[in-house]
């Protein structure tokens, strides 16, 4: 058997389950994104030296088919235990909250490039982001998405960003937008 089935030629695809619809349609961008963002976040762990974070990038990657899954799941047609991803969502907001607590990890806004490895998660953040945003406008169409989907792509792009000051600090890098001429609290009037 091939990968080649040819039955996406004219431009369709089949969800899980087996339903066709377009490869245009709001389910497909959906899960798509959290595709794109598996691969992206690949690449930023192939080149993650800090090996802390790559083991916590591949956990999430393993996590992100289940994601995938779901979203790529035909509500009507879905066989056997549901996906479920509410534990998953609970162990990035304790990952959140411990990386939070790094002296330093949140001084300010950070401007992307200051560092390599570190790069490379600003952009898997900004694909989490577009994900997120892709399976918002999938429920807002009427198609059922599990509320925990939304919670954990929630959380996780906050959780990548984290991860990339995280680099940083360990790396003895400063790449906040603004220096310590610029009064005001942090995280505002940046420019």
């Amino acid at each position: 058997m091939s990968i080649a089935t040819k039955t996406g030629d004219a431009g369709s695809t089949a969800l899980a389950g087996g339903t066709r619809v377009s490869k245009a349609d709001d389910r497909v961008e959906a899960y798509g994104a959290v595709d794109e963002l598996n691969s992206s976040l690949g690449f930023a762990r192939s080149i993650c030296t800090d090996l802390e974070i790559a083991g916590w990038t591949e956990e999430i990657q393993k996590t992100l088919f289940r994601v995938g899954g779901s979203l790529a799941s035909d509500p009507e047609k879905r066989r056997g235990t549901p996906i479920t991803l509410a534990e998953d969502a609970t162990k990035l907001t304790e990952l959140v909250y411990r990386i939070e607590a790094t002296p330093g990890i949140l001084a300010d806004w950070s401007l992307p490039g200051a560092h390599r490895e570190s790069a490379a998660y600003e952009i898997a953040r900004t694909i989490c982001r577009r994900a997120e945003r892709a399976s918002v406008r999938l429920m807002e169409s009427g198609e059922e998405v599990d509320a925990d989907v939304l919670a954990y792509l929630n959380r996780l792009s906050d959780l990548i960003w984290l991860f990339g000051r995280l680099i940083e600090v360990r790396a003895g890098v400063d790449a906040r937008l603004r220096d310590d001429t610029k009064a005001g609290p942090n995280f505002s009037r940046a420019w």
